[in-house]
Protein backbone atom coordinates (compact mmCIF):
# COMPACT_ATOMS: atom_id res chain seq x y z
CA UNK A 1 0.00 0.00 0.00
CA UNK A 2 1.14 3.83 -0.59
CA UNK A 3 2.82 4.69 2.38
CA UNK A 4 1.54 8.13 4.19
CA UNK A 5 4.44 8.82 5.30
CA UNK A 6 8.37 7.18 6.07
CA UNK A 7 8.94 8.86 9.32
CA UNK A 8 5.58 8.05 10.82
CA UNK A 9 6.70 4.67 12.28
CA UNK A 10 9.01 6.78 14.39
CA UNK A 11 6.46 9.36 15.51
CA UNK A 12 3.75 6.95 16.27
CA UNK A 13 5.81 5.77 18.86
CA UNK A 14 5.63 8.65 21.03
CA UNK A 15 2.11 8.74 20.96
CA UNK A 16 1.41 5.10 21.22
CA UNK A 17 0.83 4.81 25.12
CA UNK A 18 -2.34 7.48 24.77
CA UNK A 19 -3.25 5.24 21.61
CA UNK A 20 -5.96 3.01 23.45
CA UNK A 21 -8.57 4.90 25.84
CA UNK A 22 -11.70 5.64 25.92
CA UNK A 23 -11.67 8.83 24.23
CA UNK A 24 -9.84 7.64 21.08
CA UNK A 25 -11.36 8.75 17.85
CA UNK A 26 -11.53 5.61 16.88
CA UNK A 27 -13.95 4.17 19.21
CA UNK A 28 -16.51 6.77 16.89
CA UNK A 29 -18.52 4.87 14.07
CA UNK A 30 -18.15 8.63 11.98
CA UNK A 31 -14.40 8.09 11.75
CA UNK A 32 -14.69 4.24 10.73
CA UNK A 33 -16.60 5.21 7.79
CA UNK A 34 -14.53 7.98 7.15
CA UNK A 35 -11.21 5.86 7.41
CA UNK A 36 -13.26 3.74 4.70
CA UNK A 37 -13.74 6.43 2.72
CA UNK A 38 -10.12 7.63 2.57
CA UNK A 39 -8.93 3.98 1.89
CA UNK A 40 -11.49 3.55 -1.01
CA UNK A 41 -10.68 7.14 -2.66
CA UNK A 42 -7.08 8.19 -1.78
CA UNK A 43 -5.81 4.09 -1.44
CA UNK A 44 -4.37 4.95 2.06
CA UNK A 45 -3.42 1.69 4.43
CA UNK A 46 -6.01 1.33 7.32
CA UNK A 47 -3.11 0.28 9.57
CA UNK A 48 -1.19 3.54 8.73
CA UNK A 49 -4.89 5.81 9.10
CA UNK A 50 -5.62 4.09 12.56
CA UNK A 51 -1.91 4.59 13.75
CA UNK A 52 -2.77 8.59 13.33
CA UNK A 53 -5.97 9.12 14.05
CA UNK A 54 -6.01 7.57 17.21
CA UNK A 55 -3.07 9.36 18.23
CA UNK A 56 -4.97 12.74 17.62
CA UNK A 57 -6.74 14.23 20.52
CA UNK A 58 -9.82 16.43 20.62
CA UNK A 59 -9.39 19.50 22.06
CA UNK A 60 -11.42 21.67 23.42
CA UNK A 61 -10.24 25.00 23.92
CA UNK A 62 -9.72 24.68 20.16
CA UNK A 63 -13.87 24.56 20.00
CA UNK A 64 -13.51 27.49 21.93
CA UNK A 65 -11.30 29.23 20.20
CA UNK A 66 -13.39 28.87 16.61
CA UNK A 67 -16.20 30.32 18.58
CA UNK A 68 -15.18 33.67 18.73
CA UNK A 69 -12.56 35.21 16.21
CA UNK A 70 -11.51 38.56 16.77
CA UNK A 71 -13.11 39.74 13.50
CA UNK A 72 -16.29 39.06 14.99
CA UNK A 73 -15.91 40.31 18.40
CA UNK A 74 -14.06 43.33 17.91
CA UNK A 75 -15.02 46.90 15.91
CA UNK A 76 -12.00 47.88 13.24
CA UNK A 77 -10.92 50.57 16.26
CA UNK A 78 -9.66 47.49 18.22
CA UNK A 79 -8.90 45.49 15.28
CA UNK A 80 -6.68 47.46 14.02
CA UNK A 81 -4.57 48.04 16.79
CA UNK A 82 -3.45 44.30 17.02
CA UNK A 83 -2.30 44.75 13.64
CA UNK A 84 -0.93 47.69 12.91
CA UNK A 85 1.39 47.91 16.34
CA UNK A 86 5.04 49.16 15.87
CA UNK A 87 6.18 45.06 16.60
CA UNK A 88 4.20 44.94 12.66
CA UNK A 89 5.37 47.83 10.77
CA UNK A 90 9.45 47.80 11.92
CA UNK A 91 9.43 44.28 11.76
CA UNK A 92 7.78 44.15 8.54
CA UNK A 93 10.74 46.86 6.72
CA UNK A 94 13.49 44.63 8.66
CA UNK A 95 11.91 40.99 6.65
CA UNK A 96 11.47 43.20 3.61
CA UNK A 97 15.41 43.88 3.72
CA UNK A 98 16.01 40.46 4.32
CA UNK A 99 14.35 39.30 1.84
CA UNK A 100 14.65 42.13 -0.78
CA UNK A 101 15.92 39.96 -3.89
CA UNK A 102 12.67 36.97 -3.32
CA UNK A 103 10.22 39.75 -3.04
CA UNK A 104 11.12 41.54 -6.07
CA UNK A 105 11.09 37.85 -8.11
CA UNK A 106 8.24 37.22 -6.74
CA UNK A 107 6.83 40.63 -8.04
CA UNK A 108 8.19 39.89 -11.29
CA UNK A 109 7.14 36.60 -11.74
CA UNK A 110 3.41 36.85 -10.34
CA UNK A 111 3.00 40.34 -10.50
CA UNK A 112 2.29 41.46 -6.62
CA UNK A 113 3.74 44.04 -4.88
CA UNK A 114 6.22 43.41 -1.83
CA UNK A 115 4.43 45.30 0.72
CA UNK A 116 1.25 42.79 0.03
CA UNK A 117 3.41 39.90 0.61
CA UNK A 118 5.41 41.34 3.62
CA UNK A 119 1.73 42.46 5.46
CA UNK A 120 -0.20 38.84 4.24
CA UNK A 121 3.38 37.36 6.39
CA UNK A 122 3.25 39.80 9.02
CA UNK A 123 -0.73 40.01 9.89
CA UNK A 124 -0.57 36.23 9.80
CA UNK A 125 2.82 34.92 11.77
CA UNK A 126 4.73 38.31 12.99
CA UNK A 127 7.19 37.24 9.96
CA UNK A 128 7.21 33.53 11.09
CA UNK A 129 7.54 34.31 14.72
CA UNK A 130 4.40 33.10 16.09
CA UNK A 131 3.43 29.89 13.42
CA UNK A 132 0.88 27.91 15.62
CA UNK A 133 1.59 25.73 18.94
CA UNK A 134 -1.19 23.08 18.02
CA UNK A 135 -0.96 19.73 16.43
CA UNK A 136 -2.32 20.20 13.10
CA UNK A 137 -3.98 16.38 13.08
CA UNK A 138 -5.38 17.58 16.76
CA UNK A 139 -6.90 20.55 15.42
CA UNK A 140 -8.60 19.29 12.06
CA UNK A 141 -9.84 15.96 13.73
CA UNK A 142 -11.29 18.53 16.56
CA UNK A 143 -12.95 20.74 13.68
CA UNK A 144 -13.94 17.71 11.38
CA UNK A 145 -15.69 15.40 14.37
CA UNK A 146 -16.89 17.85 16.95
CA UNK A 147 -17.43 21.51 15.88
CA UNK A 148 -20.62 20.64 13.83
CA UNK A 149 -20.91 24.11 11.81
CA UNK A 150 -18.31 23.89 9.89
CA UNK A 151 -17.11 20.04 10.33
CA UNK A 152 -17.91 19.33 6.31
CA UNK A 153 -15.19 21.89 5.39
CA UNK A 154 -12.51 20.46 7.78
CA UNK A 155 -13.19 17.07 6.95
CA UNK A 156 -12.07 18.01 3.53
CA UNK A 157 -8.95 19.87 5.01
CA UNK A 158 -8.21 16.72 7.06
CA UNK A 159 -7.94 14.42 3.90
CA UNK A 160 -6.07 17.44 1.95
CA UNK A 161 -3.67 17.29 5.25
CA UNK A 162 -3.40 13.44 5.08
CA UNK A 163 -2.37 13.88 1.31
CA UNK A 164 -0.17 16.80 1.76
CA UNK A 165 1.52 14.74 4.31
CA UNK A 166 2.00 11.18 1.77
CA UNK A 167 3.01 13.85 -0.90
CA UNK A 168 5.81 15.73 1.11
CA UNK A 169 7.20 13.01 3.03
CA UNK A 170 6.30 14.62 6.21
CA UNK A 171 5.04 13.03 9.59
CA UNK A 172 1.09 13.88 10.25
CA UNK A 173 1.92 14.22 13.71
CA UNK A 174 4.73 16.88 13.65
CA UNK A 175 3.03 19.40 11.92
CA UNK A 176 2.60 22.27 14.05
CA UNK A 177 0.00 25.21 12.95
CA UNK A 178 -3.04 27.70 14.38
CA UNK A 179 -5.95 25.94 15.65
CA UNK A 180 -8.11 26.08 12.02
CA UNK A 181 -5.22 23.98 10.90
CA UNK A 182 -3.33 26.73 9.05
CA UNK A 183 0.42 26.42 8.56
CA UNK A 184 3.57 28.03 8.01
CA UNK A 185 4.67 31.47 7.51
CA UNK A 186 1.83 32.46 5.41
CA UNK A 187 -0.66 30.49 7.35
CA UNK A 188 -1.66 27.85 4.93
CA UNK A 189 -4.43 25.30 5.06
CA UNK A 190 -3.76 22.39 3.53
CA UNK A 191 -5.81 22.53 0.67
CA UNK A 192 -4.30 26.17 0.26
CA UNK A 193 -0.40 24.36 0.60
CA UNK A 194 -2.11 21.44 -2.39
CA UNK A 195 -2.80 24.07 -4.67
CA UNK A 196 -1.03 27.28 -4.63
CA UNK A 197 2.45 26.46 -2.60
CA UNK A 198 5.58 26.48 -4.57
CA UNK A 199 9.28 25.89 -4.44
CA UNK A 200 10.30 29.22 -5.17
CA UNK A 201 13.88 28.21 -4.77
CA UNK A 202 13.96 25.36 -6.48
CA UNK A 203 15.61 22.76 -4.11
CA UNK A 204 13.10 20.73 -4.87
CA UNK A 205 11.05 20.84 -1.70
CA UNK A 206 8.16 23.05 -0.89
CA UNK A 207 8.91 24.11 2.62
CA UNK A 208 6.52 26.89 3.75
CA UNK A 209 7.39 26.60 7.63
CA UNK A 210 11.19 27.55 7.62
CA UNK A 211 12.38 28.47 4.13
CA UNK A 212 11.33 32.36 3.47
CA UNK A 213 11.69 32.04 0.07
CA UNK A 214 9.00 29.57 -0.72
CA UNK A 215 6.53 31.08 1.71
CA UNK A 216 6.80 34.44 -0.14
CA UNK A 217 6.72 32.47 -3.61
CA UNK A 218 3.87 30.75 -2.21
CA UNK A 219 1.64 33.65 -1.40
CA UNK A 220 2.57 35.58 -4.66
CA UNK A 221 1.49 32.42 -6.03
CA UNK A 222 -1.78 32.55 -4.05
CA UNK A 223 -2.56 35.72 -4.87
CA UNK A 224 -1.59 35.89 -8.39
CA UNK A 225 -4.02 32.49 -8.75
CA UNK A 226 -6.86 34.02 -7.19
CA UNK A 227 -6.83 37.28 -9.95
CA UNK A 228 -4.95 39.94 -8.21
CA UNK A 229 -4.71 42.90 -10.89
CA UNK A 230 -1.69 44.95 -9.11
CA UNK A 231 -3.90 48.16 -9.73
CA UNK A 232 -3.20 51.64 -8.76
CA UNK A 233 -6.68 51.29 -6.52
CA UNK A 234 -6.97 48.34 -3.25
CA UNK A 235 -8.92 50.63 -1.24
CA UNK A 236 -9.74 54.34 -0.96
CA UNK A 237 -10.98 56.59 1.88
CA UNK A 238 -14.50 58.28 0.72
CA UNK A 239 -17.04 60.71 2.46
CA UNK A 240 -20.60 60.30 2.72
CA UNK A 241 -22.69 63.50 2.47
CA UNK A 242 -25.39 61.68 4.76
CA UNK A 243 -25.82 58.33 6.03
CA UNK A 244 -29.24 57.56 4.75
CA UNK A 245 -30.95 54.07 4.70
CA UNK A 246 -29.84 53.25 1.23
CA UNK A 247 -26.31 53.86 2.40
CA UNK A 248 -26.56 51.70 5.17
CA UNK A 249 -28.18 48.72 3.17
CA UNK A 250 -25.25 48.71 0.96
CA UNK A 251 -22.46 48.84 3.03
CA UNK A 252 -20.69 45.95 3.93
CA UNK A 253 -23.28 43.63 2.38
CA UNK A 254 -21.13 41.82 0.43
CA UNK A 255 -16.89 41.18 -0.01
CA UNK A 256 -17.33 41.31 -4.11
CA UNK A 257 -17.28 44.74 -5.76
CA UNK A 258 -21.14 44.66 -7.30
CA UNK A 259 -21.64 48.36 -7.47
CA UNK A 260 -19.93 51.41 -9.93
CA UNK A 261 -18.41 54.17 -8.66
CA UNK A 262 -21.46 56.18 -10.13
CA UNK A 263 -24.14 54.06 -8.43
CA UNK A 264 -22.46 54.86 -5.24
CA UNK A 265 -21.99 58.37 -5.98
CA UNK A 266 -25.88 58.73 -6.41
CA UNK A 267 -26.00 57.32 -3.00
CA UNK A 268 -24.43 60.14 -1.30
CA UNK A 269 -20.69 58.96 -1.10
CA UNK A 270 -18.05 61.71 -2.62
CA UNK A 271 -16.54 59.99 -4.86
CA UNK A 272 -13.85 62.86 -6.75
CA UNK A 273 -11.83 61.65 -9.25
CA UNK A 274 -12.47 57.75 -9.34
CA UNK A 275 -13.27 55.90 -13.01
CA UNK A 276 -17.69 56.54 -12.57
CA UNK A 277 -17.65 52.69 -14.57
CA UNK A 278 -15.29 51.08 -11.97
CA UNK A 279 -16.75 48.57 -9.69
CA UNK A 280 -16.67 48.79 -5.82
CA UNK A 281 -17.60 47.51 -3.31
CA UNK A 282 -18.90 50.46 0.24
CA UNK A 283 -17.18 49.74 3.56
CA UNK A 284 -18.16 50.74 6.77
CA UNK A 285 -15.87 50.28 9.35
CA UNK A 286 -17.25 51.19 13.20
CA UNK A 287 -14.82 52.64 16.06
CA UNK A 288 -13.48 55.86 17.43
CA UNK A 289 -15.21 58.59 17.06
CA UNK A 290 -16.80 57.81 14.05
CA UNK A 291 -17.25 55.32 11.49
CA UNK A 292 -15.09 55.27 8.39
CA UNK A 293 -15.94 54.21 5.13
CA UNK A 294 -13.72 52.99 2.25
CA UNK A 295 -13.89 51.64 -1.04
CA UNK A 296 -12.59 48.60 -2.15
CA UNK A 297 -11.66 47.51 -5.45
CA UNK A 298 -11.33 44.29 -6.70
CA UNK A 299 -7.90 43.89 -5.39
CA UNK A 300 -9.57 44.21 -2.14
CA UNK A 301 -11.90 41.52 -2.61
CA UNK A 302 -8.53 39.41 -3.99
CA UNK A 303 -7.21 39.74 -0.23
CA UNK A 304 -10.29 38.93 1.66
CA UNK A 305 -9.60 35.73 -0.06
CA UNK A 306 -6.99 34.64 1.66
CA UNK A 307 -9.23 35.40 4.69
CA UNK A 308 -12.86 36.29 4.35
CA UNK A 309 -13.12 39.09 6.57
CA UNK A 310 -13.26 42.94 5.51
CA UNK A 311 -11.04 44.16 8.68
CA UNK A 312 -8.85 41.43 8.22
CA UNK A 313 -8.37 42.94 4.59
CA UNK A 314 -8.06 46.41 5.55
CA UNK A 315 -5.59 45.31 8.10
CA UNK A 316 -3.29 44.17 5.60
CA UNK A 317 -3.54 47.15 2.87
CA UNK A 318 -3.20 49.01 5.22
CA UNK A 319 -0.03 47.55 7.15
CA UNK A 320 1.42 47.33 3.91
CA UNK A 321 1.03 50.96 2.95
CA UNK A 322 2.59 51.45 7.01
CA UNK A 323 6.04 49.67 6.03
CA UNK A 324 6.17 51.40 2.74
CA UNK A 325 6.25 54.42 4.55
CA UNK A 326 8.54 53.66 7.39
CA UNK A 327 10.59 52.16 4.32
CA UNK A 328 10.81 54.77 2.66
CA UNK A 329 11.91 57.34 5.62
CA UNK A 330 14.44 54.78 6.69
CA UNK A 331 16.26 53.46 3.10
CA UNK A 332 15.63 56.94 1.46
Amino acid sequence: MVKLSTLLTLTVSMFFSAIVNADSYLKREEVDAYIDELIQQHQFSRQELEEVLMAAERRQDIIDLMRRPAERRLNWHEYSKIFLDEQRISGGVEFWRQNQASLERAQREYGVAPEVIVAIIGVETRYGRVTGRHRVVDALMTLAFDYPPRASFFRKELTQFLLLAREEGKSPLGLMGSYAGAMGYGQFIPSSFRNYAVDFDQDGVRDIWRNRDDAIGSVANYFSRHGWRGAAEVTVPVRVKAETEQLLAIANESLRPTHSVAEIAQMGVIVDGLDPDAKVLLLRLAGGEAPEYWLGFDDFYVITRYNHSRLYAMAVYQLGQEIIKRRKRTVG
